[in-house]
């Protein structure tokens, strides 16, 4: 019976760990424009709203077209409204595919990034 209660003490301490794991990374919870989408018209910028606040000096947000060039206007900032969400204004937007690529360091300093696409017709 010993045995049955430690290893469900140990179990419960290992989901609570895995849990504060999981949710000390900022992942993307709403990408505009979305990952994936075709949109008809050339967008203004990306916005990202991550799972947690974003620390500001290590966070950023590229977009490049198919070419790899460049075609943001200016740095990626976080909102200072809210600290969930980054955006970049862009610039020099035509008809083609897009390739994002986001860093996000959450305010406790665990760092994930990743990259999507979306084309504009």
């Amino acid at each position: 019976m010993k045995t049955s209660l430690f290893a469900r003490g140990a179990l419960a301490a290992l989901t609570f760990v895995f849990a504060q794991v999981a949710h000390a990374h900022a992942f993307p919870k709403l990408q505009t424009p979305a990952a994936g989408a075709t949109v008809d018209s050339a967008p203004h910028e990306v916005s990202i709203e991550f799972s947690e606040a974003l620390e500001p000096a290590f966070s950023s947000i590229t977009v490049t077209d198919s070419k790899g060039k460049p075609v943001a206007d200016g740095k990626s900032a976080v909102d200072a409204g809210d600290p969930k969400r980054m955006k970049v204004t862009l610039a020099n937007v035509t008809p083609g595919a897009y390739t994002v690529t986001w860093v996000a360091v959450a305010s406790d300093g665990h760092r994930t990034q990743g990259h999507y696409t979306f084309t504009v017709k």
